[in-house]
């Protein structure tokens, strides 16, 4: 299990990274704010530990930039804001799990614990996921998620979102469309794929992905 410590407390994050290291984990820490995502797309980290303040700067905003890193990491973050209200910012925000400084190390052992098993748990075969912002389809489980929350969608919403994903950042035609999704050779000109289109867009909204229209030529999938 791989942890980056996030803190400007460099007292802290030596003193954590000793006791995780001694626990078994892989530990790499980083001091200042912009250095967390960088660190994180190197060290693909399984679990981030961080610090809420960086002296004056907030680092709810870095949350979402982790989401986005191609192997998002858990996230555990740690806080002298003990408020209800900064609590709820910080998971709304996409934490995974709130801890208050000061805090027991078994305690904090604990928590990184039931992170652990909570991704265990969530028993993905990574091979058959496709991530795209914080766009994840499984394909064989036929299951699409925004912000790690499922998304509804029917048998040929998933397909077509599927093919979409599977081409990101290409220009897919009518028909090359019609042909893979719906297995038909039917004029190009029906609605059907505008029509199917128009309802993923509102399925994915703020999932930093979008269907663009590229007139006379089709659509493509692109990140924002």
């Amino acid at each position: 299990m791989k942890i980056l410590i996030a803190d400007d407390e460099r007292s802290l994050s030596h003193f954590l990274q000793r006791g995780l290291r001694a626990e078994g984990f892989e530990c790499e820490s980083v001091n200042e704010l912009h250095e967390v995502v960088p660190a994180a797309k190197r060290f693909t980290p399984d679990i981030v530990v961080l610090d809420r303040l960086f002296g004056e700067l907030d680092s709810i905003d870095t949350v979402q930039s982790l989401k986005h890193v191609p192997s998002p990491p858990m996230i555990l973050m740690l806080t002298a804001l003990d408020d209800v209200a900064e609590r709820v910012n910080g998971l709304k925000a996409g934490a995974d799990d709130y801890l208050c400084k000061p805090f027991d190390f078994d305690e904090l052992l604990a928590r990184l614990s039931a992170l652990t098993r909570r991704t265990q748990n969530q028993g993905k075969d990574l091979s058959s996921y496709l991530t795209l912002g914080t766009l994840v389809l499984s394909s064989s489980e036929r299951l699409a998620y925004v912000n790690e929350q499922e998304i509804a969608l029917t048998k040929i919403e998933f397909e077509l979102l599927m093919y979409f994903a599977e081409n990101a950042h290409k220009v897919l035609s009518r028909e090359r469309i019609l042909s893979r999704v719906w297995q038909t050779y039917s004029d190009p000109n029906t609605n059907i794929v505008d029509v199917y289109v128009s309802r993923l867009r509102k399925r994915i909204e703020n999932s930093g992905v979008s269907i663009q229209t590229l007139r006379g030529n089709g659509y493509r999938l692109a990140t924002l």
